[in-house]
């Protein structure tokens, strides 16, 4: 937001002369950073407004010629001018003998080609005003002769810049900011064009007339057909529009200090008064439209060419402006080129609405487009600012371009406008918010200020905020205005008080720190990936038919939430693979998104649980490239599924895995498992490992694939509390057996059924070879159990260990099919 300070300064009349320095520093402290401030012109001197009077050809010059230029002080001036605009009765600015042009150039008297020159007539690039060096800068017809350029312009004038937060919307314009000085210097806001004299102080802006009440009926109507995204439309013809009119100096002037460029009187109106009020305005060709007018939603495949030249293709989401012929703007957006204003447009339909910030937000984005309009719309504009802009426009068209401007059709929905709710806070929930004693009288004062409405009963302050602060919404914003106006400076830095109390870590429970510390010591890295992710990563790699879809993503590929840790991991892995990493080692701890329902709940353990089944927190590690020097030949090897699977049972130790093959989409279909911890009786499947499916792994290019897991994050902070075993000083016994099993059963289910068979359990089993191939009934394999056990009071007898490895066999057979090899 660009704006001239005098044009500030003209709506805050009655305020002492703030030094421009002072007034950013003010801006910026009350929350309205101040990004810049520059000069509107850069230093020159001796530059004064002169009329030419005469043209004559230079005598040894084609393209240059002798102009006789009037400068207000006795007899004309003779300068040669090469500029292809220099015409008898042009003004523009001249420099005289002497004088100083920003580049540091001294205009002297010289000859050029022969004749002599006494001055320089200026291009505005020259004077450092603009970038326009086409020819002259051609000066109004009224601008006095010999007047200092200057002052004339008022080039001593200052252009801030001003960077505004999304919620701030109310500032996107004079009126705003004028509010804020207004506040912050305790003075009276004052429209420019009155004074209480009934005149203006602004002497480039002449009073704008008032505009007849009443005026011609139109024969005309505004219809809304959707109130819930347009509850208020005004609209007025005028007629009679003299088109050849030029825009007013002192309207160009400020456009272009906020960065507009005037393009035709009645556009420049409309682009003024939303600089100055920040309603958004459109006007229309009238005798473009047909019939009554109506803001309705757009039908799926409606087209239009908006000012742009481009055409666009519509869908019911989108708000338009239509006639009975069709569309004929986007609502809030942008006008149609077709019913846009020209330099024949002699009649006009300006239109002044609100629309509600859900109905614009995201369309333009959609449609490519970019305009002041939508900008403020999608914020929030205020919906009783309507009809002053709409007046204010037509009081400015009227007195450029005369016309007869007919009565304001009105249609709105009370209903579904914008109640601005009353905020009840006590002055001491203030105090604790702001850190200091708060009066409420004091505090009501300052809101006041601001517009807001306030009644004080004993420290109780009830506020309705203003029409235009939809900021203003809770007790805590309240207290932020307080501390905005009364200035964060002036309110004292105090440390707060920290209570040194030891905090309290139940034994079964480890804290996050430890899980990431065990893991850096396994040599894994932390990852921190986006929660963001592409659509294809959820619907193919994780077969997730109906991923959370984000209404407005941060870039097309980040369009929906992620439910699985696994894919941004592995594009990590892919990102330093192409940055020439032999071996990486990641892991993450991070929140997946399961379902979109909103959390309603209002207690934390209500909150944990909700979060748990919609939002669970989830770790996830992936190994890729070499393992670490072995005892192999080669000295070096992939990882593979067994490393993964080892530095899993270490976090989780002493607890007891148990996996089990699974089908997962991301994984290797034969070299995938899911996870279970046993507790006693009791499974639970707590996540998955395995390694990465080889079609992933080619779009990856990740070779070999690498080995992933992701379980629960509670699982692995969960741990068994400290309990003392003793030693056993009795000796082992050791038994190895080979049974021949059916090729799908696993050594997990062989484990598990051993153990619970003998009435005197292994102290541990374990596999030591798997062999299939020759020698083998087709269909079968060898797996190859040792068992240990050991006593903690007394040896263990022969026949005890035999009757145990009956058992065990017995219930192998019977349960696994297996039998004993000989």
């Amino acid at each position: 937001m660009k704006i001239l300070v005098s044009w500030l300064e003209s709506w805050v009349k009655d305020a002492a002369p703030l030094h421009v320095a002072t007034l950013a520093e003010r801006l910026t402290m009350a929350g309205l950073e101040v990004e810049s401030v520059e000069p509107v012109a850069p230093p020159f001197t001796g530059v004064v407004v002169g009329e030419i009077v005469e043209v004559a050809p230079h005598p040894n010059a084609d393209k240059l010629r002798l102009c006789t230029v009037d400068v207000g002080q006795g007899e004309p001036l003779a300068i040669v001018c090469g500029a292809p605009n220099a015409r008898v009765g042009l003004k523009a600015p001249c420099a005289l003998v002497g004088a100083q042009l920003p580049d540091g150039f001294t205009i002297r008297q010289a000859k050029l080609r022969g004749v002599a020159s006494f001055g320089m007539l200026c291009s505005a690039r020259e004077l450092g005003i603009s970038d326009d060096h086409a020819g002259l800068m051609e000066l109004p017809a009224d601008a006095p002769v010999g007047a200092d350029i200057r002052r004339y312009l008022q080039l001593d004038d200052a252009v801030i810049e001003l960077k505004m937060t999304p919620n701030r919307a109310d500032c996107l314009s004079v009126l705003g900011i004028a509010r804020e000085v207004a506040a912050l210097t305790g003075t009276a806001l004052t429209p420019p064009w009155m004074s209480t004299e009934g005149q203006t102080e602004d002497p480039l802006s002449p009073q704008a007339p008032a505009v007849p009440s009443g005026g011609f009926s139109a024969g005309r109507a505004v219809h809304l057909a959707t109130p819930e995204a347009c509850p208020r439309y005004l609209g007025r013809w005028i007629r009679g529009v003299d088109p050849t009119r030029p825009t007013p100096e002192w309207i160009e002037r400020r456009l272009r200090a906020a960065g507009l460029r005037p393009i035709h009187f009645l556009v420049d109106v409309t682009n003024y008064v939303m600089l100055e009020l920040g309603q958004p305005l459109h006007a229309f060709d009238a005798q473009k439209l047909t019939g009554d007018i109506t803001v309705r939603w757009a039908r799926d495949g409606e087209r239009l060419t908006v000012l742009t030249g481009d055409e666009v293709t519509l869908d019911a989401t989108t708000l338009v402006i239509a006639d009975t012929q069709g569309p004929v703007a986007l609502a809030g957006l942008m006008g149609g080129l077709a019913s846009g204003v020209s330099e024949t447009t002699t009649e006009i339909f300006l239109e002044s609405a609100h629309f509600t910030p859900s109905a614009i937000a995201g369309r333009a984005r959609r449609y490519g487009l970019n305009s002041d309009a939508a900008h403020r719309f999608e914020r929030g504009v205020d919906p009783e600012g309507c009809r002053r802009a709409l007046e204010r426009a037509t009081a400015l068209i009227l007195e450029i371009a005369g016309g007869e401007a007919s009565e304001v059709v009105v249609a709105e929905s009370p209903a579904h406008l914008p109640v601005r709710s009353a905020i009840t806070v006590t002055a001491s929930r203030l105090a604790a918010h702001l850190g200091v004693p708060v009066n409420a009288d004091d505090a009501a004062r300052w809101l006041e200020r601001e517009g807001v409405a306030t009644q004080v009963v004993g420290e109780t302050i009830t506020a309705v905020p203003p029409s235009w602060r939809f900021d203003l919404a809770i007790p805590e914003d309240l207290a932020e205005e307080v501390a905005r106006l009364i200035g964060y400076d002036a309110i004292p830095a105090q440390m707060p008080e920290i209570s040194a109390v030891m905090g309290q870590s139940p034994e079964t429970r480890r804290a996050r720190h430890a899980v990431r510390h065990f893991l850096c010591t396994r040599g894994y890295s932390e990852a921190i990936t986006y929660a963001f992710v592409e659509k294809r990563w959820e619907t193919e790699v994780l077969g997730n038919a109906q991923p959370i879809a984000l209404a407005n993503p941060i870039a097309a590929p980040l369009a929906v939430m992620r439910s699985s840790l696994i894919p941004g991991l592995v594009d990590a892995v892919a990102a330093n693979r192409k940055r020439q990493a032999e071996s990486v080692r990641l892991f993450e701890i991070g929140r997946c998104f399961l379902s979109a329902e909103p959390i309603t709940a209002v207690t934390q353990d209500a909150l944990d649980a909700a979060l748990a089944e919609h939002q669970p927190l989830k770790l996830a590690a992936i190994a890729w490239g070499t393992a670490e020097p072995g005892w192999t030949e080669a000295g070096h090897r992939a990882v593979d599924f067994y490393d993964l699977k080892g530095d899993l049972e270490a976090l989780l130790a002493p607890q007891t895995l148990v996996f089990e093959r699974v089908e997962h989409p991301a994984l290797h279909p034969g070299r995938a498992a899911s996870v279970w911890l046993v507790l006693g009786e009791e499974r639970t499947q707590i996540g998955v490992i395995g390694e990465l499916h080889p079609k992933w792994a080619r779009h990856w290019e990740l070779k070999p694939a690498p080995v992933v897991f992701e379980i629960d994050l509670g699982f692995a902070l969960a741990r068994r509390k400290p309990e003392y075993q003793p030693l056993s000083k009795q000796p082992m016994v050791t038994r190895d057996l080979a049974f021949l099993v059916p090729e799908g059963r696993s050594a997990a289910e062989l484990i598990a059924v051993a153990r619970a068979a003998a009435r005197q359990a292994p102290q541990s089993i374990w596999v030591f070879d798997v062999y299939q191939g020759k020698g083998l009934p087709e269909g079968m394999k060898s797996v190859a159990l040792r068992f240990r056990w050991q006593h903690p009071e007394r040896t263990l007898t022969d026949a005890e260990i035999d009757e145990a490895v009956v058992q065990i066999v017995d219930a192998l057979a019977a349960q696994c099919a297996a039998t004993l090899r000989q």
